[in-house]
């Protein structure tokens, strides 16, 4: 089901919209070059969020561009035409600012977060940063050696490893799978010229958008970024913006279990399967699912393992989802010698669900905790940046947060039954990080 446009909103492709600047209202113009700006008014608050988003991510890269969304991300900060790297930092430290980026499977985010009073110093600064860096070759080689740091640092943290190791294991050796700090190999091998075809290739007006949040008005958002973007749109005439990254054929999946032996203290579990595509009507049941078997300390998994048990301090569910695919798993970490048992619990866990589905209370619970997560989470000017932004690239219409939180209280018994009858059946793969040399962990 089409869902409907944003109030004021143009279609895509569209010319400057009309809408209102009341509490909450969602705008988006389009300007020549086909960049999108989106801006929403809340006018009780004292700062504004300011970000670019670029359609473009780590599963965009060929096995020889493997990390170039991330190391170039990087590489953006380190200096344009008219400002330094030490510049770029320095003019947003000096209104106390937060200045920053990153980089995800489906797109890379660059952003800053100020005072509504100078919103124009954030434009004008994340602007010159993403439409006119010079990438010289020897910001590109230095950053190289901390991005190997990066690396390095994911390698000596297994919480973090085992959650890139896991879609490894699931979807194999393709870029949906490949980790978005790429490895040392790809990193070593990426040249400057590379890294600056691939931003002349990505970072095209058309794939971008602006978004912005805060105590803002939208015709001057949009005279500040047309004004900082002027000299790149001259002469690219009117494209219209890049279509959203919606659907696509099914991802191959083929998974697997891998075991890293490392001499940790705790051994690190991800055990999961395919889940859900971005825009499936059923991702409001799973993500109720997800709340209620273990997405907080009421939750089945956290009471079985760690309450009862006392089996591990962290361990949770949780869902990704992209464009084509997305991921259901369970994290745990226990003792190396108590990693047979919580898996067996997580397992048995799953089965119950799918045998007897969710009880009535925790069925309330769980739309509970998703309701409320979504709102609390929404509190920030980043926040309404981030997914107004996001939205825009990946959705082909923002759905209203009262909308969202309809479809999550008319999830039903019969819906959540419905998507772990079909999601938590399917194959699974298995990640386990730990001093295992000779471990056997088998699906």
């Amino acid at each position: 089901m089409t869902s409907p446009h944003l109030p004021g909103r143009s279609p895509r492709g569209g010319q400057p919209d009309s809408g209102s600047e009341g509490e909450g209202a969602v705008r988006r113009t389009v300007l020549p070059g086909g960049l999108r700006v989106i801006t929403e008014t809340l006018p009780t608050v004292r700062s504004a969020a300011f970000g670019i988003w670029a359609g473009v991510g780590s599963r965009d890269e060929e096995v020889a561009d493997a990390g170039a969304s991330h190391y170039l991300e990087h590489v953006l900060f380190k200096g344009t035409k008219k400002r330094s790297a030490l510049e770029i930092s320095a003019a947003v430290d000096a209104v106390g600012g937060d200045l920053n980026a990153f980089t995800a499977k489906e797109y890379t985010c660059y952003y800053a977060r100020v005072l509504d009073s100078d919103l124009p110093l954030a434009v004008d600064v994340v602007s010159d940063m993403v439409a006119a860096s010079v990438n010289r070759p020897e910001d590109v080689e230095a950053e190289r050696g901390v991005i190997l740091e990066e690396i390095h640092m994911r390698d000596d943290d297994p919480g973090d490893l085992i959650h890139d190791e896991f879609s490894l294991a699931l979807y194999g050796d393709v870029p949906l799978g490949r980790p978005i700090l790429g490895t040392e190999e790809s990193i070593n091998a990426l040249s400057r010229d590379r890294i600056h075809d691939y931003y002349r290739d990505h970072y095209k007006p058309s794939d971008l958008v602006v978004s912005v949040a805060g105590n803002i008005d939208h015709d001057e958002v949009v005279r500040l970024v047309e004004s900082a973007w002027a000299p790149y749109l001259t002469d690219l005439g009117a494209p219209s913006p890049s279509a959203p990254r919606v659907g696509g054929p099914d991802i191959p999946v083929d998974p697997s279990v891998r075991v890293l032996d490392k001499d940790t203290e705790q051994a690190h579990i991800v055990l999961g399967c395919e889940g859900v595509r971005r825009t499936d009507e059923r991702r409001f049941a799973l993500g109720v699912l997800n709340a209620a078997f273990g997405g907080g300390m009421s939750s089945r998994l956290f009471q079985e393992i760690r309450e009862k048990r006392g089996l591990a301090y962290s361990v949770y569910s949780f869902t990704s989802q992209y464009a084509d695919s997305g991921i259901f798993g369970v994290y745990a970490g226990c003792q190396p010698g108590k990693a047979e048992e919580v898996l067996s619990i997580c397992r048995e866990e799953i089965a119950r669900v799918l045998d007897g589905g969710l009880t009535d209370e925790e069925l309330e619970r769980g739309k509970g905790q998703l309701r409320g997560g979504m709102v609390l989470g929404l509190e920030d000017t980043g926040s309404r940046m981030s997914r107004i932004g996001k939205s825009e690239l990946v959705y082909e219409s923002l759905l209203p947060v009262d909308e969202v939180l309809a479809r999550i209280e008319a999830v039903t018994l019969d819906d959540v039954r419905e998507i772990a009858t079909e999601v938590l059946a399917r194959p699974q793969a298995l990640t386990v990080i730990g001093p295992f040399e000779d471990a056997d962990f088998t699906l």
